[in-house]
């Protein structure tokens, strides 16, 4: 074979790799994405139960009300963005999110494809502890009631209410009604977290004796004290036994 025939072959053979990769690379979908994350806060406060949002300062939906949110950085991970966020956006810091749903509707953001993994929790509201935003893009934070929830920017009102769903659910077979109550309460304060998060009223008695014959309360040697009416007595809740019991939803 002549050198000019090997040449003509090596150059063929370069010449087909370079259309196939150019080809591979056209048929190749391109799919730029960014990732977020949100997140739903509850808090339960004077027998109402609340959510956290914050006033943006930030195009787009600047003025609007939302659920602290932004964008995941290319060092960090999901789980400690949000944690990240929640800090500079609210204030608050180690508190224990969980994932609950990820939203990737196409025009769920109004100025480009953005997917967001979305996160709550359940916290007890203490008296004294502000909220304190330190990122400018965020005007103020605050604990709102959830029948007071307004429009709120993006996609973040179909969020709050699949949060919200969530927990309903999740009520029977998890103690998070306890999560947002203090470490000792009374039958009547849990009665009121559960009427509030369910958004119904319940018999007071039936209530009273289905978590008294569940054992899953420890009666503590304390009652309540400078109140005008009968002295209730306190509870704790016993949290192995709850989990140990509880396979499946409680019926309320």
């Amino acid at each position: 074979m002549s050198y000019y025939k090997k040449v003509l072959i090596i150059f063929s053979i370069f010449v087909t790799t370079i259309i196939r990769k150019s080809i591979l690379e056209k048929d190749e979908p391109k799919f730029e994405k960014i990732v977020t994350t949100d997140c739903v806060i509850f808090g339960f406060e004077d027998g109402v139960l609340k959510v956290l949002l914050i006033e943006r300062n930030d195009h787009p939906f600047e003025g609007w009300w939302a659920l602290p949110g932004f964008f995941v950085e290319e060092h960090e991970s999901i789980d400690e963005a949000a944690q990240r966020i929640l800090h500079i956006y609210t204030g608050l810091k180690d508190i224990f999110l969980e994932q609950f749903y990820t939203f990737g509707s196409v025009n769920r953001h109004p100025q480009r494809r953005i997917i967001t993994v979305a996160y709550y929790a359940m916290i007890r509201l203490k008296q004294g502890r502000a909220l304190l935003p330190s990122s400018p893009d965020v005007k103020r934070a605050v604990w709102c009631p959830i029948s007071e929830v307004p429009q709120l920017g993006f996609d973040h009102n179909e969020i709050f209410e699949k949060s919200l769903q969530k927990i309903k659910r999740r009520l029977g077979y998890q103690p998070l009604a306890f999560e947002l109550l203090p470490e000792k309460f009374t039958l009547s304060q849990l009665q009121t977290v559960y009427e509030a998060v369910l958004n119904k009223k319940l018999d007071k008695r039936n209530f009273r004796k289905k978590m008294l014959n569940y054992g899953i309360l420890k009666t503590l040697n304390e009652k309540q004290k400078g109140v005008s009416f009968r002295a209730a007595a306190y509870y704790k809740l016993d949290r192995r036994k709850f989990n140990s019991l509880f396979q499946k939803e409680l019926s309320l």
